[in-house]
């Protein structure tokens, strides 16, 4: 006798904020292996709500996600650029205005 053995995931997430101007904002995602949904709603302070519902399936899911991965980039290099940029221009500007008095 044979014996088979299955396995699932299923996992959601919900998130709720509310800003200080009475804005709502609401969005619950589920995961299964068939695929991912995803409900927003959002409702602006005496306006009604507005809701949106995405269903990725599994392929899909991924292909989505790789696209709107954002990415960790090392600004240090580019921020000491900027810092040795800007040092060279008040040395300039001060060398102007003591040549100048």
């Amino acid at each position: 006798m044979s014996s088979q053995s299955y396995s699932t995931f299923q996992s959601s997430s919900y998130s709720s904020y509310s800003d200080s101007s009475g804005n709502r904002y609401e969005e619950f995602t589920s995961s299964n292996p068939s695929g991912a949904t995803t409900h927003r709603t959002i409702q602006e302070a005496g306006k009604p709500a507005i809701s949106e519902t995405t269903r990725l399936p599994t392929g899909q899911q991924d292909e989505a996600m790789s696209h709107s991965q954002r990415r960790i980039e090392d600004v240090s290099e580019a921020e000491d650029q900027a810092k040795k940029q800007y040092k060279e221009r008040m040395e300039d500007e001060y060398a102007k205005r003591e040549g100048g008095a």
